[in-house]
């Protein structure tokens, strides 16, 4: 797969850096093993933040400032990875969907960047490019029917968006079958080595809970 940043996204944000991660897979309904890490970091999240301070952590920072430059309002769409950790801190239940999608997650929270996962296989062509959601354009968000994704960064392949901040797309979205995984890393703050690191830790995670060799990742800006 192909990846490219648009001009579009330079200009507000010029230090962009992302990862993507592709990997062979299996994936299954639960790990316990997963969900254990996940609530290890939910404690240590507890210990050391708020709701207020969460959105200090540099991904979610950098993540929210691009949202205002795009003309959108972090607050009313928020990342991800605010929204999962916010989640956590008011003491409520992550969603429990499937062992890529909940790794997917705690990959997310942990570093603070919102992650986009995918089912390759579903992709229509060979380039993904990193844009800014137009007026009117169609989006269907993985749980939350047509979305509004004027003014998100959105990631797009052959026939449309795939991927915000905020939310994935219904068509591209990973399910229980699901044997080849993309990973996209939005590093908003442009810190390479946390991308890297981040990239490498779902390998780990991957090896650990999926079957899988870890793959490969490349960075791309």
């Amino acid at each position: 797969m192909n990846v490219i940043v648009s001009d579009e996204i330079e200009s507000v944000c010029p230090g962009f850096v992302g990862a993507c991660v592709e990997a062979d897979v299996v994936n299954t309904p639960y790990s316990e093993g997963l969900w254990q890490e996940i609530h290890d970091l939910e404690e240590d999240f507890k210990a050391h933040l708020t709701t207020e301070t969460l959105k200090d952590l540099s991904g979610i920072a950098a993540t929210r400032r691009v949202y205002r430059a795009c003309g959108k309002d972090p607050s009313r769409y928020r990342p991800a990875s605010e929204a999962l950790i916010r989640r956590m801190l008011k003491g409520k239940e992550l969603y429990q969907i499937d062992t890529l999608v909940d790794l997917i997650n705690l990959a997310s929270i942990k570093y603070g960047y919102s992650i986009g996962g995918f089912d390759a296989d579903k992709f229509i062509g060979d380039t993904l490019t990193l844009g800014i959601g137009k007026q009117g354009e169609p989006y269907e968000g993985i749980g939350r029917g047509e979305i509004n994704i004027e003014g998100l960064p959105v990631y797009r392949d052959k026939n449309g968006g795939v991927g915000t901040p905020t939310s994935d797309n219904e068509r591209t979205k990973i399910e229980l079958k699901t044997t080849h995984l993309l990973v996209l890393i939005n590093g908003y703050d442009g810190q390479e080595d946390s991308v890297r690191a981040n990239a490498e830790y779902i390998q780990q995670l991957l090896k650990n809970y999926c079957q899988s060799d870890g793959g490969s990742y490349f960075i791309y800006k």
